[in-house]
C-alpha cells in the first residue's frame, strides 16, 4: 500500500483483471473507479470492483486500513482502538472473512454481560439472568423478560416505525424497567436525544444481539490487512496518508483533488460520513443539502488500559447504570481472549460516545485518565494505578447516529445528483446500529449498483466465494 503516492490509473494493462477470472468482461476499456475511504465499505466495495475486473484506487486519509477498526499495538499484538467483536447474525462478514482465508481464525466464545446498578454489578445475560435481577420487583422481571423475547421473535421492524424506544418501552416492559435498565442505557449513549431514539433501532439491538460472539484471532487488524493484499495482487492502488479535498464532476468524469494531487474516475465511492462528504461535493442541489445534510452524530471516545491483574471477575461487558461514572461501559477483552493473547496484560475498553463538543474531546489525556482510573475504584475497591502498565486514549468524530423517528426520510440514496459519483456510508444503515456487517451488507449491494451503471447491464452481480 502506497502513502501519499500517486499511481496513474493508465499504468495498468486495461485486460489483466479480466484474464484472472473476473465474472465478467467490460465492453472496451474497463472502467475506472475511486472509493473514498479504506474502512470495510470502502475495501470490501473495492474488492468486488477489481473482481469485476475495473480498474480501482482507494484513497484513504490516515497512514493504515481500518477506519473506525484501525489497531494499535499493545502488549506485542494488534488491538482494536475501539472494541468490536461479531454476532452470530453477521453472516454478510462472515462470509466476507472466510472468502479472504481466514474463516479458521474466526473463534467464536460466549462472554458475560453485566450490568452496574447501585453500585452492584448483576449479570443480565440470559432468561434466567433477567428472572434473577434483583433491583426489579419480581412481575417486573417477567414483563421485561417477555417483551425481551417478543423483540427476538419479532421480524419485521416496520411494526415500531414512528415510535420511539422510550415510549415503547414504557408502554410494555413498563415505567419501572424503563427507570431502572433502559432509561439509564440510552442516556449514557444518547445524552440529551435518549427520549427520541426510534425504537426501530432499538428493535434492532435485541433481535439481531446473540449471547455468542465473534473475533479474529490477532485482531479484524489480520482481516483489514488481507484485503488490502488481496486488492494490491489484484492491480488496485491502495494510497495512504493522503486527504481528499474536493469531488466534482466533469463531463463524463469525477475529478478528486486530494494532498497527493488530482485523480480523475470514470465512477466514485465516497465513503466518508454525510456531513463530510456534503464539505466535499462541488455542485450539490441545494434541495438535496437541506434534505441530507442533516441529523447529529456523536463521537466515539476510549480509554484503554493493559493491567497487571484482572479488573472484573469474568464479565466481558459491563453496562454503566449509574449515573455518577464518566464512561458508559467496561468491556474487559481479556476476559474474552485470553492475557496471553497480548503479553500478559488484562486488557480494559473504558468507552463513550460524545458529543463532539464534549469536553472530554478537548481535556489533555492524562486529565482525562485520572478521572477514568479513580472511577474504577468504585467497580473495584482493590483497584490501584500501579496495576497500569499502558494506557491509551483515542477519539474519532461521526461514529454514532443519532436515529430519531425522523432519520429515515433523511438517509440519502447512493446515486447522488453529481453524475458518477456515489455516497455509501453508517449513516444509511438503518434500522440496524453501525457495525462492520452492515458495511460489508452494504459494499456488496452498492457495488453491485455501480457495476450495473458503468456497464449499461442489469444489477444482476452477485458476489462471495473464496476471493482470488
Amino acid at each position: 500500500m502506497t502513502r501519499s503516492r500517486r499511481v496513474a490509473c493508465s499504468e495498468r494493462d486495461p485486460g489483466e483483471g479480466r484474464r484472472r477470472g473476473d465474472r465478467r468482461s467490460w465492453m472496451g476499456v474497463a472502467p475506472s473507479i475511486g472509493v473514498i475511504g479504506a474502512g470495510i465499505l470502502g475495501l470490501t466495495a473495492a474488492l468486488r470492483f477489481v473482481q469485476a475486473g475495473a480498474r480501482v484506487t482507494v484513497i484513504e486519509r490516515e497512514d493504515q486500513v481500518g477506519g473506525l477498526v484501525t489497531s494499535f499495538q499493545i502488549g506485542g499484538s494488534h488491538l482494536e482502538r475501539f472494541y468490536h467483536h461479531l454476532f452470530r447474525s453477521d453472516r454478510d462478514i462472515q462470509r466476507l472473512i472466510a472468502e479472504v482465508g481466514l474463516a479458521d481464525d474466526l473463534i467464536w466464545a460466549r462472554p458475560d454481560t453485566s450490568s452496574l446498578y447501585r453500585g452492584r454489578i448483576h449479570s443480565l445475560d440470559s432468561a434466567l439472568d433477567v428472572l434473577r435481577f434483583a433491583p426489579l420487583p419480581p412481575a417486573e422481571r417477567l414483563r421485561l423478560g417477555a417483551c425481551l423475547a417478543y423483540l427476538k421473535l419479532e421480524p419485521n421492524s416496520r411494526r415500531f416505525e414512528g415510535q420511539t424506544a422510550a415510549a415503547w418501552i414504557k408502554r410494555w416492559m413498563g415505567p419501572e424497567v424503563y427507570r431502572v435498565v433502559w432509561g439509564p442505557l440510552l442516556r449514557a449513549k444518547f445524552g440529551d436525544y435518549a427520549e427520541q431514539v426510534a425504537m426501530p433501532w432499538f428493535w434492532s439491538r435485541v433481535h439481531l444481539r446473540s449471547q455468542s460472539l465473534g473475533y479474529v484471532r490477532g485482531g479484524f487488524y489480520r482481516l483489514y490487512q488481507r484485503l488490502g493484499e488481496v486488492l494490491e495482487e489484484r492491480g488496485a492502488n491502495v494510497v495512504l496518508g493522503t486527504e481528499v479535498h474536493a469531488i466534482r464532476s466533469v463531463g463524463e468524469r469525477v475529478s478528486v483533488e486530494t494532498s497527493s494531487g488530482d485523480y480523475a474516475f470514470d465512477r466514485l465511492l465516497a465513503t466518508t460520513p454525510t456531513r463530510v462528504f456534503m464539505r466535499l461535493a462541488h455542485g450539490l442541489p441545494e434541495q438535496y443539502c437541506h434534505r441530507y445534510d442533516w441529523g447529529d452524530t456523536y463521537g466515539a471516545h476510549m480509554v484503554v488500559l493493559g493491567l497487571k491483574r484482572k479488573l472484573l471477575d469474568g464479565v466481558y461487558w459491563l453496562n454503566i447504570h449509574d449515573a455518577d461514572y464518566p464512561f458508559m461501559a467496561v468491556v474487559e477483552h481479556t476476559n474474552y481472549l485470553s492475557p496471553a493473547e497480548y503479553g500478559g496484560l488484562h486488557i480494559v475498553y473504558l468507552g463513550n460516545y460524545l458529543p463532539m463538543s464534549h469536553e472530554l474531546f478537548r481535556r489533555p489525556d492524562e486529565e482525562v485518565l485520572g478521572r477514568f482510573v479513580a472511577a474504577l475504584r468504585g467497580i473495584n475497591p482493590l483497584f490501584h494505578e500501579d496495576w497500569i502498565v499502558e494506557s491509551h486514549v483515542f477519539k474519532a468524530p461521526f461514529a454514532q447516529p443519532i436515529v430519531t423517528v425522523e432519520y429515515p426520510t433523511h438517509i440519502p440514496p447512493h446515486e447522488t445528483p453529481l453524475p458518477g459519483v456515489y455516497l455509501a456510508n453508517m449513516f444509511q444503515v438503518y434500522p440496524e446500529d453501525r457495525g462492520q456487517n452492515y458495511s460489508v451488507r452494504m459494499a456488496n449491494r452498492v457495488a453491485a449498483q455501480i457495476l450495473a451503471a458503468s456497464s449499461g447491464e442489469p444489477s444482476d452481480w452477485k458476489f462471495g466465494g473464496r476471493a482470488q
